[in-house]
This record gives structure tokens, sequence and C-alpha cells, in this order.
């Protein structure tokens, strides 16, 4: 098979995480035979600072052009600390979003058996907890009619039935491939939007009959996910609460750094970690690069290479085992381990295996 990659490194940690990714990527190719060609391209601040503009139109035709994304992070303080500032770097990521058209962000939450230590939660919730997070990625308030004046300020939360039908379509396809649960979250007992969402779920829900489908207020839904983490298997939902349930999320897991995404849609997909940017890091060897290499695995997944995605995490649990590990998620007395030999441990495991 042969892949074209664009590679977007960001801000902040991103160049580093995502040197990580492709030297994964690179050898996983290299060990089934696959023929990979990476571009580079510009994304985020770094691209404000570089031409003005969160995404260029070449990082755009880059990204077009190619097969996957494989994305990092964006973001910077001196943006986020300047309340005036008319260009921000996460503009460029909702720009990425709604060019491609990537309107559906697949997020497994899941748990590792060496970290339930680290959650927030007690093992006993979060032992075997794994489900998915879909969200709708190009519609609600964060695209919507915008207004703002010293005195009032508004966002519209808009949806379209085929937004609705297209985004509850990949929920329904997720659950029959896994444990056939599928729990549609919105706030129908207050919002219009959210009362056509549910309308269009329930004209949905007889066309899938293996699936029990149940319907969440999102406020119960947040509540539910800490105290019963296990009862989800695929949760759909629109973006704004998507984004905020899909945060709490991953700290079931232990650590942010820990947990991949894939956005997909009518373009090429995009895949990428959860977090951030954490510019307080950048350059210092600190940021676990796992969250980026399991987006390469769910990258392979993507296009049927099951094998590839399988070593790729097989080889994480192997360096959690033997506590191959960045600081967030040593254990006490452990060694000290960097974002570029935590890598490079699992690059030479997939060299070896």
């Amino acid at each position: 098979m042969k892949l074209n990659i664009a590679v977007l490194p960001g801000d902040g940690i991103g160049p580093e995480i995502s040197v990580q990714g492709v030297e994964v990527m690179s050898a996983v190719c290299e060990k089934f035979g696959h023929e990979v060609h990476y571009e580079y391209a510009l994304c985020g601040a770094d691209a404000i600072d570089k031409v003005g503009d969160p995404f260029p139109e070449e990082t755009y035709r880059i990204c077009k052009d190619a097969d996957a994304v494989l994305f990092s992070a964006v973001g910077d303080p001196k943006f986020d600390n300047d309340p005036t500032a008319k260009v921000r770097p996460e503009q460029g990521l909702l720009a990425m979003r709604k060019k491609l058209g990537l309107f559906a962000n697949i997020r497994p939450v899941q748990t590792f058996k060496c970290l339930l230590h680290k959650s927030p939660l007690r093992a006993e919730l979060v032992d075997g907890a794994d489900f998915l997070c879909i969200r709708e990625l190009t519609g609600g308030m964060y695209f919507g009619e915008k207004y703002q004046d010293n005195d009032k300020a508004y966002d519209t939360n808009m949806y379209t039935r085929p937004e609705i039908e297209r985004i509850l379509k990949v929920g329904f396809e997720y659950a029959m491939k896994r444990n056939k649960h599928l729990t549609v979250v919105d706030k129908a007992n207050v919002l219009a939007s959210s009362r056509l969402w549910r309308q269009i779920a329930q004209e949905m829900a007889p066309s899938y009959p293996e699936v029990t489908t149940d319907y969440m207020y999102v406020d119960n839904a947040a509540m539910r996910m800490i105290q019963e983490p296990k009862f989800f298997d695929v949760m759909v939902t629109e973006n704004t609460f998507g984004d905020i349930l899909t945060d709490e999320g991953s700290c079931i897991s232990g650590s942010m750094g820990l947990l991949p995404s894939a956005s997909t849609g009518e373009s090429t997909p995009v895949f990428e970690p959860i977090h951030g940017s954490w510019p307080q890091a950048k350059g210092l060897n600190i940021a676990n690069p796992l969250a980026q290499i399991l987006s390469v695995a769910m990258l392979f997944e993507y296009f049927d290479c099951k094998e590839e995605g399988a070593l790729i995490r097989e080889a994480v649990n192997a360096s959690l085992d033997a506590n191959v590990r960045t600081p967030e998620i040593q254990v006490e007395g452990g060694a000290k381990y960097g974002t570029k030999e935590v890598g490079s441990w699992i690059v030479n495991y997939i060299k070896e295996k």
C-alpha cells in the first residue's frame, strides 16, 4: 500500500510528539512493506507567525491531496491572553474541519490496567471502561451566527436535518461494530436544536433494530460518565456538548496524553491526540507521545490495516508495562524517560517484533 501523509506538527509540544508519530509510522510501513511519503505543512500559531493565517491555502491543498493527515496540536499563550486578537491558532483547527468536511470526531475512551491508579476515579469504577464518544464537528454554536458588542453577545446553535442524520449514521454504524448500544446525548428538555436531534434519532433507530438506543440529557450524561463509565458503549452528541464530554472522558484513563482521536467526513481524515499544545512543556522532552502514536494506530485501522494497528497498540502496552513512561504517568521511583526515549523504545519494539 502507498500512503501519502500530510504532517501538521503545529505549536508547543506538537513538533516533538509529531516526530515520534512519524517514526512509528515509518517503522510499521517498513515492517509491513508499505510505501509512505510525508509532506509537512504549517498550521496554528506557527502559521500565523509565518504567513498570517492559521490554516493557509497551501496547507489545505496538502491536506486535500493526502490520504490522511497526522496532526499534533495548536495553541499559544500569546493569543490566549489577548482577547482582542483577530486571528487565533484554534481558528485554523476549525477551518481545517470545515474545509475538509470533517463532521465526525471519534474519541475512544479506554483504561490501561497498569494506570488505573492514575485515574481520579476509583479503580473499580473505571477498570474495563471502554467506549467511543462521537462528536459532531462542523455545526452548532462553534459555526453558527455570532454577535458581540460591549453589552450583548450571542452564538447561534443551529443544526439541519442532513447534518444530524449523517452524524447519527456514524454513531449507529459504530454501535453495530461494537456492543450494539448507542446513547444519544442532548438537552431536549430545553433546546429546540436538541429536540430535532432526538426526533431524528428516534426516526432512524428502527433501521438499526439490533442496537439498543437510549437518550440522555447532557448534564445527566456528564454525571453518569463519572458514576458509571462502563454503562456507555457508543455516545453521539452535538459539537459543544461533545467538546466538553470528550475532555471529561479523558480523565477516566488518567492522562490526556494517552488518548488518540480521528476526525472523518467528506474528505481526507485527520488523526490527532486529544490533548492541546502544552506550551509550557515545549522543548523540555517531557510530553507524552503515546496519544500521537495511538493516533497512528487509528490511521492504519481506518485503512483496514488491522495487524499494523494492533502491533502499535501492543508496543504501547508493552512500553507501559515496562515502565517506559514520561514523567506524568511514571511510577514512583521509576526510571526517567522523555518524549524521544519513549518513542525510540516503541520504534525498536516494532522493529524487533
